[in-house]
């Protein structure tokens, strides 16, 4: 049996007919594959070659049904919902912390992050000898490095140290020691910021010459690589990243006035967002993330007798609801609260009563509506962003670097800027343990708070395992950190890679 790695990168020597046309990526799917040749001398085919790479984005197993398990059900954040027995194998494992090797999760995510790696490295090798004009090139390659660090860091964070393939291999190359055993953290992460570095340099920044909506700018650049320096407890770069963002050095942002607006197809690509996974409407009704929201919606139960929302999973926990201060208007930006005499959404869409309803609360970011905002009546490819970065985040990152700095000021600056807008009084002084649950209900069920804890943890022993205490779970330093290695990966690697302690 050949191992996974050929298998994926084999698939990236091919780009495939997911590759869209750069004027409108969603409208329109050319058949067929692109010509390599053509890509190194016409501009458009090069874009369309990058094109392929955020098109991957839409794939369930990178941010569908897998993806909000590992990021938002395994964390004290949410709960599996649905019915008990539904997916309990899969999502129900990852809701207790009882996952293995065999979780079929894990396999998913660890195959779609690799086919979307080698599309990058595709991209890359194509665009080193083209003669296309120098800016494009530069931009092209920079969104490339770009949306390969992204994706590395999601698996360093889910996997620990994984395989670092950084070029297109061949088959021969694929099945040595070298890429089918793991890198250390460290590697990747050298990776990760080197992409980032590069990226930096020659993306645009946000609104001005070369850039486009929903692609990487310079900004989000800057707060992926701040918040990657975050991780790695570089203080200094983390501050001074976050701060060119706040200070308009790589662009204009500003915190939307209202919270729940971010959310909305009204927000989308606003003056708060970074970067987003773009999302719309095409000829064939599926340029969205595959069941993202559809998975998340309110679903049918009791009594029933409605034509319900979705599949009713990602249920938004009591620990979180008791995070929230009173008055904070970002609990109900947040949370969907299934009422006994039934819940009006904010496009009018009434919910039954508690009597009908499998659950009693939903994910309110994961929501859209089909009435007010755009739909061509694919439910499972609902065209809701994906927001990945925002000004929000980046006042955290801000505010807990300054404080390693020795610089409170700025970071009772940053935790007021949010807390003013969530309807909160502002802090006359803010600590660390301060930033931290601001960022909780800040970033709630925006798929981070599980790496978090386990970032929170590394400063402050103790803090993931009184968290998931707290939601009723039990977390094992030393092992939790990290998923499992999927075992489907192990076998193809003829047993090279090696297993995570304690699974």
């Amino acid at each position: 049996m050949k191992n996974i790695l050929i298998k994926i990168m084999s698939a990236g020597l091919v780009l495939s007919a997911l590759l869209m046309a750069c004027n409108n990526y969603l409208d329109v799917k050319p058949q067929g594959q692109i010509d390599e040749d053509a890509a190194t001398r016409d501009p458009e085919a090069a874009q369309n070659l990058v094109t392929g790479i955020y098109n991957n984005l839409w794939l369930g197993n990178i941010h569908g049904f897998p993806f909000i398990g590992i990021t938002n059900i395994a964390s004290d954040d949410a709960d599996k919902g649905s019915n008990p027995d539904d997916a309990a194998t899969t999502q129900g494992a990852l809701d207790n912390l009882t996952m293995n090797a065999s979780t079929s999760t894990l396999n998913d995510i660890w195959s779609g992050y690799y086919q979307a790696i080698a599309r990058a490295n595709k991209a890359l090798q194509v665009l080193e000898p083209a003669t296309i004009d120098g800016e494009l090139k530069a931009r092209l390659q920079g969104e490339s490095h770009f949306l390969r660090a992204y994706l590395y860091f999601n698996l360093v964070r889910m996997f620990g140290g994984v395989p670092k393939v950084d070029k297109v291999l061949t088959p021969q190359e694929a099945a040595t020691d070298q890429y089918q055993t793991r890198a250390g953290r460290d590697t990747i992460y050298q990776l990760i910021t080197a992409d980032l570095e590069f990226a930096l340099a020659n993306l645009p920044v946000k609104g001005g010459e070369g850039s486009q909506a929903g692609k990487a700018t310079k900004g989000a650049a800057a707060a992926l690589l701040a918040k990657v320096s975050l991780y790695r407890q570089n203080w200094q770069r983390a501050y001074s990243l976050s701060d060119s963002i706040i200070t308009g050095k790589v662009g204009s942002y500003a915190l939307l006035p209202n919270y729940a607006d971010i959310w909305r197809e009204t927000g989308k690509n606003g003056a708060e967002s970074i970067f987003e996974v773009q999302t719309g409407i095409n000829a064939s009704c599926d340029a969205a993330i595959d069941v993202y929201s559809v998975c998340q919606g309110p679903r049918a139960g009791g009594k029933r007798g409605w034509a319900d929302l979705g599949w009713g999973f990602d249920n938004p926990s009591l620990s979180l609801l008791n995070a929230y201060e009173a008055g904070d208007k970002r609990r109900d930006a947040t949370i969907i609260f299934i009422n006994p005499g039934g819940t009006v959404l904010w496009d009018g869409f009434r919910v039954p009563g508690r009597d009908s309803v499998e659950n009693d609360r939903y994910n309110y970011k994961a929501y859209h509506s089909r009435t007010r905002e755009q739909y061509c009546g694919n439910a499972d490819r609902l065209p809701k962003n994906l927001r990945i970065l925002r000004l929000g985040e980046v006042l955290l990152i801000h505010a807990e670097a300054a404080l390693a700095l020795s610089n409170p000021g700025a970071a009772v600056t940053d935790i007021n800027a949010l807390r003013t807008r969530a309807g909160l009084a502002a802090k006359g002084t803010v600590t660390r343990e301060d930033v931290w649950k601001e960022r909780r209900v800040e970033m709630a069920m925006e798929h981070d708070r599980f790496f978090e804890l386990v970032r929170e943890d590394a400063l402050a022993p103790g803090t993931a395992a009184a968290a998931f205490q707290a939601h009723g779970k039990t977390y094992v330093r030393g092992r939790n950190e990290v998923f499992p290695i999927p075992a489907t990966q192990i076998q193809f690697s003829q047993g090279r890679l090696s297993q995570n302690p304690g699974y």
